[in-house]
């Protein structure tokens, strides 16, 4: 009851058509019991002889049987579009608020869930709603009151005959209930199983060239096999219990017929009831029998759909982390400072990731993060972006704390470049200009000139309309951080983050961009993550860090003639060059 009332809140906005679907649904139900009753009467009438009263009466009887039957044409068709319109509105409604709250979820909940889980859940079971909705409920309704009216009648038509058509029921009501209990994890699972094999699917799609790459293939085909059984599996296990407990409800069901039937002929031949009565009796009999099947029927779907709402409102409810704090307010005016006071992080507890970070970016400034590889340094930036927040000290911008500002604001005011590059399988000029969808040609030409890949895509036969594929499949690596690196410039953040942006280019590109960074330098706040330390060079001040924390800072003059980590990293990488500079000689 608790996830149907749910689903009603989520519904209310088509409850109009709801309730025309409803009036429709329950005229017919009337239309259908009434006709049996028509046909009784008129059975009785010819049995006993027509007179020209009698012949009138059936003529009336017969007129209004065909007007019910051809208001049921119309009452169908009502209550079966209108839940139908009700229902598939609203699971688009669903996937868009399934969708926007994936939307505003931090990157803490991306990293415990994978992307064709929700993928499942947003198209898979959010398309349970359309069965709850045009399906499950309109028939149940039809099904109870069929049910109700049928029962009532069949009391007026002969009591006793009608007590030996429920005894069933108290059977059939326990075992439902005991089959709605099992059958229910069953499809808790099989819906889990779902996600988990469509997660799979996208891993091994994403990754295909990996998988050939490595001559995975077979040990991919295992992977997707070992989802697919545990998904049968599941089903199986579900349809298992389905299989016992439908034979059963229709064993119990006909038993309640043997039942009238004989007793019904005893009844006759003691002469304690009309032909008539029996004939109505019996065709009330199919009408009350075929809706409890129904119901049974009715009542598997029901537990599939709901396992399935189930993972729909676990989405819905999943708690935001990552939220303004009561009154946030936009940045106004903004300049591009950012300071860490005494920040630490971590993504489990008591592991930390950052321990006691202060620095401080002034407007215009460069600042470099120099460190190994798992020190901290891209939480540094995830965090400086708020995709996560600290779990203790305060991150500022402008003075404010970032949790103070409107986050929507906050992310239109800080441009990323990552290392993993992320393209939309759009055209360049699309990629470059996401962030600001209405620039300009011209502007979308200069922040590639300024990137360096304006004379790339040139060269491209469809220049700037180039559908750049899957993630920017058909580009090389460098051409995709440049066009990262141009789709940032051009969104005109005053902060402007660049986590290993550097990383996939060539030695001349990224002289090219260091000259791009030079020029942009002053004019806007720059945060540089860097192994290669040439880029980090012209940096106003470097942070150097090591197991969370920044144990140097300085510019890269003063810090390469100080004994420390960061004078080894320069003899290393020099040393590397000249290892390479001697073999390639």
């Amino acid at each position: 009851m608790r996830i149907l009332l749910r689903l009603a809140v989520e519904a209310r906005r088509y409850k109009w058509l709801l309730i025309i679907s409803a009036v429709s649904t329950l005229l017919l139900t009337g239309a259908n019991l009434a006709a049996p009753l028509m046909l009784s009467d008129m059975i009785g009438l010819v049995s006993r002889g027509l007179s020209y009263d009698g012949l009138h009466r059936v003529a009336v009887l017969t007129g209004t049987l065909l007007g019910l039957y051809l208001s049921r044409i119309i009452l169908r068709y009502l209550s079966n579009f209108m839940a139908h319109k009700a229902a598939w509105k609203l699971v688009q409604e669903l996937r868009l608020k399934v969708y926007r709250k994936l939307q505003g979820l931090s990157m803490e909940y991306y990293r415990d869930h994978q992307s064709g889980d929700l993928v499942s859940r947003t198209i898979a079971d959010t398309a349970m709603f359309e069965q709850i909705f045009a399906h499950l409920i309109p028939e149940s309704i039809t099904n109870s009151i069929t049910v109700l009216g049928v029962t009532v009648i069949l009391l007026v038509i002969n009591p006793r005959l009608a007590l030996l058509t429920l005894l069933p029921i108290p059977l059939i009501l326990v075992s439902g209930w005991f089959f709605a209990t099992k059958i229910r994890p069953c499809f808790r699972e099989t819906q889990q199983a779902l996600g988990l094999l469509s997660a799979q699917l996208v891993d091994n799609y994403s990754g295909m060239q990996e998988i050939q790459a490595f001559g995975q293939q077979e040990r991919a085909n295992e992977l997707v096999d070992t989802k697919a059984g545990k998904f049968t599996y599941f089903m199986l296990r579900a349809l298992n219990f389905s299989a016992i407990f439908h034979p059963g409800v229709e064993f119990l069901t006909a038993l309640g017929t043997v039942f009238v039937v004989g007793f019904g002929g005893y009844l006759a031949y003691r002469q304690q009831v009309q032909a008539g009565d029996i004939v109505a009796f019996i065709l009330y009999l199919t009408l009350f029998y075929v809706p409890i099947t129904g119901l049974t029927n009715l009542l598997e779907q029901m537990q599939q759909s709901l396992a399935g709402a189930e993972r729909v409102i676990h989405v819905l409810d999943a708690p935001e982390t990552i939220r303004n704090n009561p009154g946030a307010l936009p940045l106004t005016d903004p300049r591009g400072s950012l300071r860490f006071d005494h920040v630490n992080f971590s993504y489990v507890e008591g592991v930390p990731v950052l321990e006691d970070v202060s620095f401080e970016a002034a407007p215009g400034e460069m600042i470099a993060v120099v460190g190994a590889t798992g020190v901290g340094k891209s939480t540094l930036a995830q965090l400086a972006a708020r995709f996560y927040d600290p779990t203790a000290g305060v991150i500022e911008m402008d003075g404010r704390d970032l949790r103070d500002i409107d986050l929507d604001s906050l992310h239109r005011h800080v441009a990323m470049v990552l290392q993993d590059t992320f393209l939309f399988n759009g055209t360049i000029a699309e990629n470059v200009s996401f962030a600001r969808p209405d620039a300009s040609r011209e502007e979308i030409e200069q922040a590639a000139r300024i990137a360096r890949i304006h004379e790339d895509v040139m060269e491209m036969p469809d220049g700037y309309q180039t559908v750049v594929g899957e993630r920017g499949a058909k580009l090389s690596g460098g051409q995709k951080q440049r066009i990262a690196i141009a789709r940032a410039i051009l969104c005109n953040a005053p902060l402007l983050i660049l986590d290993e942006a550097t990383a996939s280019v060539d030695v001349k590109t990224e002289a090219d961009i260091q000259k791009a960074l030079a020029d942009l330098a002053g004019k806007r706040t720059i945060i540089v993550i860097a192994h290669r330390l040439s880029t980090v060079r012209r940096a106003d001040r470097i942070l150097v860090f090591q197991e969370g924390r920044i144990i140097q800072q300085g510019t890269h003059q003063e810090l390469s003639q100080v004994p420390g980590l960061y004078q080894e990293l320069c003899k290393v990488q020099e040393q590397s060059i000249a290892d390479d500079n001697a073999y390639i000689n």
